[in-house]
């Protein structure tokens, strides 16, 4: 297969989509020939991102913990480009550095709603149209905190562990389907998202990566776009780490 081919005629729908991880898979994949739906709560991002991947990428600028709004999201992304046959589920904040004792009640409900539930509605929105074709790849970004537990940072490792079981539950659920789903877990990437954390907190996840640095954006892009092409065929519900070392099981 042609790699620079790899997802024509393929439509992405990509979540948190105006920066960071997000902007990074959506450079990449359209790269690779797909179209774009772009989610971010960020309009004024999406339009600067849609204008660096092409004035056709189609933008939507939503609250993505609204159901109803995301169920918009995905009809519309859907009639305009003809189907949703990749879903890439980006979006997500850290929450406060705190210890769980003195963790703010609104916080963690807040790190929850965009880290899982919105993430559940987003996977739950692009079923109907990946399952008219039979075919879809879902891509959840989750973390290694999920798998680990940061300390400080109860709320993101709980959350991030919510999202990779998630995906093991939708995998098996559409295992008998052309339809596959994974997620991947990032040690630190260096991007915006370092706005929300204190200091220390950056560097205590810098001393537990082997590599001793962070991920860059551009090696998540590349495992992203081969877990949301048809070469990924006979992986679903599976956790690809990509942790610079740090990961031990």
């Amino acid at each position: 297969m042609n790699e620079g081919a790899r997802h024509n005629g393929r439509v992405a729908v990509i979540t948190g989509a105006a920066s960071g991880i997000g902007f990074g898979v959506a450079r990449r994949l359209a790269a690779e020939g797909a179209r774009l739906s772009l989610w971010d709560r960020d309009a004024s991002g999406l339009k600067r991102a849609a204008k660096e991947l092409g004035d056709k990428t189609h933008q939507v600028a939503l609250d993505l913990t609204d159901p109803s709004a995301v169920d918009r999201a995905a009809r519309e992304a859907a009639g305009t480009l003809g189907g949703i046959d990749i879903l890439v589920a980006s979006a997500g904040i850290t929450g406060p550095n705190a210890t769980l004792a003195d963790y703010p009640v609104e916080e963690w409900k807040r790190v929850f709603d965009v880290n899982v539930h919105a993430l559940f509605y987003c996977n739950k929105a692009v079923l109907g149209p990946m399952r008219a074709k039979d075919y879809g790849r879902i891509v959840n970004i989750a973390s290694i905190a999920g798998k680990e537990g940061n300390p400080n940072a109860s709320a993101y490792s709980a959350s991030k562990a919510a999202v990779i079981g998630l995906t093991k539950s939708l995998g098996k659920e559409l295992a008998k389907t052309g339809i596959r789903v994974n997620c991947v877990t990032p040690a630190a990437v260096k991007t915006a998202i370092f706005d929300q954390m204190k200091q220390e907190h950056i560097d205590f996840m810098l001393s537990k990566i082997p590599l001793a640095r962070f991920g860059l954006v551009e090696e998540i892009a590349a495992m992203i776009a081969w877990l949301a092409s048809e070469e990924c065929s006979f992986s679903t519900g599976a956790v690809f780490d990509l942790s610079g070392g740090r990961a031990t099981y």
